[in-house]
This record gives structure tokens, sequence and C-alpha cells, in this order.
């Protein structure tokens, strides 16, 4: 199964009951990665938040990633690290990591995208397709053409982040991307578990 199709990434200023509840929710509602997001500089908490999404995803086949911090992932053994641009060099975190974990790389403009055909990388996200309010520093709008564009340079799998949510879904799965990531749309859903399980449903029927 394609693990990039419904990606999970979660809302760092949610309480640990919140993202326990939210996890748990949306991996019953068919959400294929989980990235554990955790934008202070209080590693104890980001472990934590890390090792309890860990124990909710034994099992599940679900992988777990962790965002920008190498050595979070190394502490929980987790699935894989997503990378943003000012994080360690992807070369570099490839060699810490080794070979079969995933490592993704956060993607905001064209060079960018070019140079990552260069990288051990297994995927990318691409940022921001649309505006979003859980992302304020973003560079770029890519839109449903620059996605396009994205995903014919890129040999790599590219995961779309950025304002997605059920009204733009379809036009985003028509391009053929690989996958979807979420946060509002999900985390602050009253029933993460329908959410996710529509937006998957949405994506299945979607899908080219």
């Amino acid at each position: 199964m394609n693990p990039y199709r419904l990606y999970l990434v979660t809302d760092d200023q949610q309480d640990l009951y919140t993202l326990i509840n939210v996890v748990k929710e949306a991996v019953a509602g068919g959400v294929s990665m989980v990235q554990v997001r955790e934008k202070s500089n209080d590693i104890q908490s980001f472990i934590t938040r890390a090792q309890v999404v860990k124990t909710i995803l034994q099992g599940t086949g679900v992988p777990l990633i962790i965002n920008d911090r190498v050595d979070v992932a190394l502490a929980v053994d987790a699935d894989g690290v997503h990378l943003g641009q000012s994080d360690m060099p992807a070369q570099m975190a490839r060699t810490l990591i080794g070979p079969n974990k995933l490592l993704g790389l956060s993607i905001e403009n064209e060079q960018q995208l070019m140079d990552a055909n260069t990288l051990p990388l297994d995927y990318i996200g691409l940022s921001a397709i649309f505006a979003t309010p859980t992302k304020t520093d973003t560079l770029k709008q890519w839109g449903i053409a620059g996605l396009q564009k994205a995903i014919n340079i890129s040999q790599f799998p590219i995961v779309a982040i950025g304002g997605i949510n059920h009204s733009n879904l379809d036009q985003i799965i028509s391009t053929g991307v690989d996958g979807v990531a979420l946060v509002s749309a999900i985390c602050h859903a009253d029933d993460p578990k329908a959410a996710a399980a529509a937006l998957l449903k949405q994506i299945q029927t979607a899908t080219p």
C-alpha cells in the first residue's frame, strides 16, 4: 500500500491527551502515516509525544515519522524523519538513520525541487499548495499547476501539504500526486476518525 496516501501531521499546540485521541481515531479512520511535530525546543516533551504515538501505532503498519529532529527519531527508533530546509543536511541524516528508514524533505521552491533529485531521499513534501494558518512563513504557494509541474520534475514520491481539505482534495488527487499531508482537517475535526475516513474515501474515489 502507498504509505503516503493520507499523511497525518500532528498539531504541536494540542496537549498530550488530545494528541493521543486524535492519533488513535485518525489511524482507525485510515491514515497511512503519522508525523509527530514539535516546534518548541523542549526535547523531553518531543520524545514523550513521539513515544506515546509510537505505542499507538505498534501493530498497525502505519509508519511513525519525526519532524525535523534526527536525534529524536533515533531516540525512539522511529520509522523515519522529515527534514525542513534549515535542518540537518539530508546526506548527513541518511548516514545517521541508515538505509532502511524513511527520509523526507520539505520543498518550498523550484530550485530546491531540482536539487532534491540528487539527495538520498524517499519522498518530498511540497509546501505549501495553498495558504494555511498552521504555517505562516510560507515562501510560495504552488497551486494545482505548480504541483503538476513538480510531479513532472521530481524523481521521488510527492506529498502535497498546505491548506488541503475536502473542498480542494479532488483537484489535488487528480494531479496524480502520491499523497496528501493534513493537519487541521483531521486534528481539529470534531470526529477525527470520521474525518480521516471521509478524506480517504474521497482520495480513493478521485484517484486517476
